[in-house]
């Protein structure tokens, strides 16, 4: 089941999400990502959240549109992203796309971005899509499709990465280890139209900027 959750941070209805969107079997909005679907016209199935960052008008849009309302308090243990993610896995999430994730708030793009381990150890692709990067984190493997100069980083985010391979890049890497804050994968370059990552033990981030304008 392909899930778009859409979150409270920074999102521009020109990056491109609108038809991946209307393309998901489930849309998720965590709380204040509600006010960006209404904005873009499109009615999510749920809202999960402490609804903290919705107005009532467009609270009472979406109870019009009969839209189911999960909602908890705003004294909880968990991030309403975190609420999305966990209900999205309950729900048969196979694939998931996280939008509005990012912002100038580093904690909760930070805590967003580490989210995605969760789903890469369940084996679940997931995306974070921002106006400016593709965000992933891999712990197996992760081909990527992109163009000869488009640029790609792959960060270590575990004590330890093991097995480490690169391909279809300009600085190609095998069976690679690296540390937890080796900058060896900064600014590397797609060669061919796709790039190869893959690792036996522990986990990377992997960043593909988007064109600059």
């Amino acid at each position: 089941m392909k899930t778009v959750i859409a979150a409270n941070g920074t999102l521009s209805e020109t990056d491109g999400l609108l038809s991946r969107i209307q393309q998901a079997d489930m849309v998720i909005a965590a709380d204040g990502g509600a006010v960006h679907l209404h904005h873009m016209g499109i009615v999510p199935h749920i809202i999960i959240g402490d609804l903290d960052s919705i107005s009532k008008e467009i609270l009472s849009f979406f109870k019009q549109k009969q839209v189911k309302i999960l909602k908890h308090p705003v004294r909880k243990d968990q991030t309403d992203m975190e609420l999305c993610m966990e209900y999205a896995i309950d729900h048969g999430c196979t694939e998931l796309l996280i939008m509005g994730a990012t912002s100038t708030r580093l904690d909760h793009t930070l805590a967003n971005i580490f989210l995605l381990r969760r789903l890469a150890d369940q084996g679940i692709p997931a995306t974070i899509l921002d106006a400016c990067n593709d965000i992933h984190i891999v712990v197996s493997s992760l081909t990527l499709t992109g163009r000869p100069g488009d640029l790609i980083s792959v960060i270590p985010v575990s004590d330890r990465v093991k097995g480490l391979t690169l391909e279809g890049l300009e600085y190609p890497l095998t069976d690679q280890s690296l540390c937890m804050g080796s900058t060896m994968g900064i600014s590397n370059v797609f060669r061919k139209d796709k790039a190869g990552i893959s690792l036996t033990s522990g986990a990377v981030l992997v960043i593909k900027p988007k064109e600059e304008n």
